[in-house]
């Protein structure tokens, strides 16, 4: 239960410390795993002190326990050893200090690592931490290697003088960590980061020699193996020899079986680009003289062509099939003017003979009544009807008499 306190209400540090106590003691009897930092075995006493190590998340917690109950286990857990205790928290209130009472004590067997390593594997992969298409390329030429090993270690030294002898103008960045123990994981998860976050850093090896299992289980942490797979900057993976697999080697971009391997895969050698670039010189020297060759034989081959050598030939053929074509035109165009002034002659006659103009020059009239139309029939006309009589040279004014069908000339 929370305490109501104020300040002008505090409780005092020994009310603190047994409150604190009590909310311990309510946690019961837990079973705990860890690595073993401290081991203190004073001659005669009845009780060994541990200390008790998370190396994920670099905390440690004090262990003690009754000599009967370290003895069973003595001949095989020293310090470093990874181990599971049974054990119940405890608050020694004067010191406000917490420690752990165990009342058993079991260490952690290579298969029981390997199963949980194993079982830890599915679960990243399901995660898709492992998957193939989150690996990213490695550049060709990398300006500057961050480099993550031991102090004055083998694998450092092994990095350096195969990638300086490959490249000598390549540069590191090189942080020197624990590579094994319980401040590993924090402190090489720390320089993986620390690199990763630096712009100019074109590639990260995190290198290690060769040891046993326990020695390469901090490159199996779940927080180093997360750390590398959130990392921006491509990292290689160059721990201990060929059969040694740690989990890093999944997540990583690119796995290297040594540290000189990884040297040789992340710095290319000088002498061999040289010779490359050579040889593509060559090649590109062999394809320039053969294009050459080739358009000089095409040029030659043009210029033999007749039409090259007397190109006015193309014309003067092409000018007797023009002229020829011109005249053939001309003859066509005259015969279809001469046929077509043939036939509007003989149309034009045709209406000229047809016309009524034609019909009154022969010496007939046409009667007109006033209002314009034609006399067809006497039967139209009656006595005195007046009309128009129209002629070739004109027309005159007519007056039917009282006769039927006769007609007199007006005045």
């Amino acid at each position: 239960m929370a305490v109501s306190t104020s300040p002008e209400t505090p409780i005092p540090v020994g009310e603190v410390s047994r409150l604190i106590g009590g909310w311990i003691e309510r946690l019961g009897a837990v079973w705990v795993e860890g690595q073993i930092t401290q081991l203190s075995r004073r001659p005669g006493a009845g009780v060994v002190f541990l200390t008790l190590r998370d190396p994920s998340y670099d905390i440690s917690v004090s262990v003690t326990c009754y000599r009967q109950v370290f003895d069973k286990v003595a001949e095989v857990v020293s310090e470093g050893a990874r181990v599971v205790v049974h054990a119940k928290p405890e608050w020694y209130a004067p010191r406000g200090q917490l420690s752990l009472r165990a009342a058993e004590i079991k260490p952690v067997g290579v298969g029981e690592l390997l199963a949980r390593l194993e079982q830890l594997k599915k679960s990243l992969a399901a995660e898709g931490l492992f998957a193939a298409d989150r690996k990213k390329p490695l550049p060709f030429l990398p300006q500057l290697i961050g480099l993550v090993c031991g102090r004055a270690s083998a694998a450092e030294r092994d990095v350096l003088e195969n990638a300086r002898h490959r490249w000598p103008a390549v540069r590191f960045a090189v942080r020197n960590v624990p590579v094994q123990g319980v401040h590993a994981v924090p402190q090489v998860v720390a320089a993986v980061q620390e690199l990763d976050a630096l712009p100019e850093v074109d590639v990260i090896i995190v290198a290690r020699g060769g040891g046993s299992v326990e020695d390469l289980l901090p490159f199996s942490d779940e927080q180093l193996v997360r750390a590398v797979g959130a990392a921006v900057t491509p990292v290689v993976s160059a721990i201990g020899h060929e059969p040694d697999s740690p989990l890093l080697d999944l997540v990583a971009d690119l796995r290297a079986s040594t540290p000189t391997d990884a040297a040789k895969k992340v710095v290319p050698d000088v002498g061999e680009e040289l010779a490359r670039v050579q040889q593509l010189r060559e090649r590109a020297r062999r394809a320039v003289d053969g294009f050459v060759q080739r358009e000089e034989r095409g040029l030659a081959a043009a210029l033999h062509r007749p039409c090259i050598q007397r190109p006015q030939r193309m014309v003067e053929d092409r000018e007797e099939q023009v002229t020829a074509l011109l005249e053939r035109g001309r003859r066509t165009l005259g015969h279809l003017l001469d046929r077509a002034d043939s036939e509007l002659t003989h149309t034009l006659a045709r209406v000229v003979a047809l016309s009524p103009k034609a019909t009154l020059e022969r010496g007939y009239a046409v009667l007109q009544r006033p209002d314009g139309t034609a006399v067809r029939s006497p039967q139209e006309v009656g006595p005195d009807d007046a009309l128009r009589a129209r002629v070739a040279e004109g027309e005159f004014r007519v007056r039917v008499d009282g006769a039927p069908g006769a007609a007199t000339a007006a005045e």
